[in-house]
């Protein structure tokens, strides 16, 4: 199915729920005077209308024709409207559920006459209208005012995810004991930040603020785990600057997420994408970011060295590329008493660092004829990507996404053995732009020896 078709039958689909939703508003206007009762109807189609209309237009035609301000509003808004929609429709099918056994039972008992009571929201004008048909018994009150506080509840906290949320940058914190750690890099403070999405920001002050916080930890390092873009480097045109701040000792790292290859948007030909890709290179190394492609690095102090390995997005779960070549990045490095790699996607820990589910990814293997192995001495990997799907509950006791039943790694610090791999939960945003509950990190991990 091509977009275009695919974005009628959605169309169709949110206007179904338009419909089915209505009768909950004509059920509360009833008792309006006619005026009101018609200037609310033409508020709520007229509201369902432009939203549609502004669906329609956003898959009709190409991204980069329309203002990317208006991209973000309108699927921001429409994300956040029928998702309250579907929260009051479940009100009216609980309230249809009843209407249909009250018709039901009736027509099975035609003599018996029902109590205004047996109907929840009739009155004495209606009780008869029962006996006639299902569409004739009316709605109830109660359950039709309890849809529309179901339906403002995710509107409303959604606002507050958009507004306090999505700039709510949280410094954790962790220390991780390596025992080969060289004693010249104990105590090393590393920053890690993953995912910023730039093209979905709407506050520059906001990112600034963010910015300037992570330099306040004074980090002796500044990792990045991919997903600078949501999908075209032009997205970083107006905050390159600002993360070119991002500044330390030794350096700032990076590596590439799987938005960063422009897989979600149409283009012109493949030249075009290529060229995307070749420019947001160029904005790493413009920014002072040394960009690791299926590479690794020394960092070194002292006259020892701990080695920094970043490759390519690798994800098992999913459709999500597979670029990322681990045996060619590691190669070099085998030396090295410690090992880090920069790996964007969670899930790849499993599938080849720690090599604990290998096993599920043979065919892989042996269509890219690469050897099925672990990389045991890699002592801690370092990825984001699930962005905690931005909503959850996290707290020191409780953590809790739904994101956890696609990805059993999906933030904080995890082991397996004697590696480690810390998830990071994004600094920016994607899609819906604010956090419910899983607020935007800095990272801050100090690394200790024994």
């Amino acid at each position: 199915m091509n977009r275009q078709l695919f974005s009628l039958v959605f169309v169709v689909i949110l206007l179904l729920l338009d419909v089915y939703i209505f009768q909950l508003v004509k059920t509360l206007t009833i008792s309006s005077s006619e005026s009101t009762r018609k200037t609310i109807h033409f508020i709520y189609w007229g509201i369902n209308a432009l939203t549609l209309g502004g669906i329609v237009v956003y898959n009709f035609f190409p991204a980069d024709q329309i203002p990317y301000t208006f991209r973000q509003f309108l699927l921001t808004w429409a994300f956040m409207l029928y998702i309250s929609k579907i929260f009051g429709a479940l009100f009216l099918i609980i309230d249809d559920v009843i209407r249909l056994f009250t018709w039901v039972y009736y027509k099975i008992n035609p003599s018996i006459t029902p109590e205004i009571s047996d109907v929840v929201g009739t009155t004495a004008q209606n009780t008869e209208e029962i006996k006639e048909g299902a569409n004739k018994i009316p709605r109830s009150e109660f359950l039709m005012k309890a849809g529309v506080v179901a339906m403002a509840t995710p509107l409303v906290t959604l606002s507050w995810g958009i507004v306090s949320g999505a700039h709510d940058y949280t410094v954790r914190k962790k220390t991780i004991v390596l025992p080969n750690l060289p004693k010249a890099f104990d105590g090393i403070k590393m920053v890690q930040i993953s995912d910023v999405h730039s093209g979905s920001f709407f506050n520059k002050k906001a990112v600034e603020g963010g910015i300037d916080l992570i330099m306040k930890q004074k980090p002796d390092v500044i990792l990045f785990t991919g997903d600078l873009v949501n999908n075209m480097a032009k997205e970083m045109k107006d905050y390159q600057d600002i993360f070119s701040k991002l500044k330390a000792p030794m350096g700032v790292y990076s590596t590439l997420g799987n938005h960063d290859y422009g897989d979600y948007v149409q283009w012109e030909s493949p030249a075009a994408k290529r060229k995307n890709l070749e420019d947001l290179k160029a904005t790493h190394g413009r920014m002072g970011w040394k960009l690791l492609m299926n590479e690794h690095h020394f960092l070194e102090t002292n006259n020892e060295k701990i080695a920094l390995i970043g490759i390519e997005n690798w994800g098992a779960k999913g459709n999500f590329a597979r670029h990322g070549d681990l045996e060619k990045a590691y190669k070099g490095s085998e030396d090295a008493p410690v090992k880090i790699l920069l790996s964007h996607d969670p899930s790849h820990w499993d599938a080849q660092v720690n090599g604990s589910k290998a096993k599920l990814y043979t065919d892989y293997y042996d269509k890219m004829n690469i050897q099925k192995r672990a990389f045991k001495d890699i002592d801690l990997t370092l990825a984001g990507h699930t962005h905690g799907m931005q909503f959850g509950i996290d707290t020191e006791v409780f953590k809790w996404s739904p994101v956890k039943y696609m990805y059993e790694q999906w933030a904080d610090l995890y082991k397996h053995e004697n590696q480690y791999l810390y998830v990071n939960r994004g600094f920016g945003y994607l899609g819906y732009p604010g956090r419910i509950g899983i607020l935007p990190e800095i990272t801050v991990l100090e690394l200790k020896s024994a």
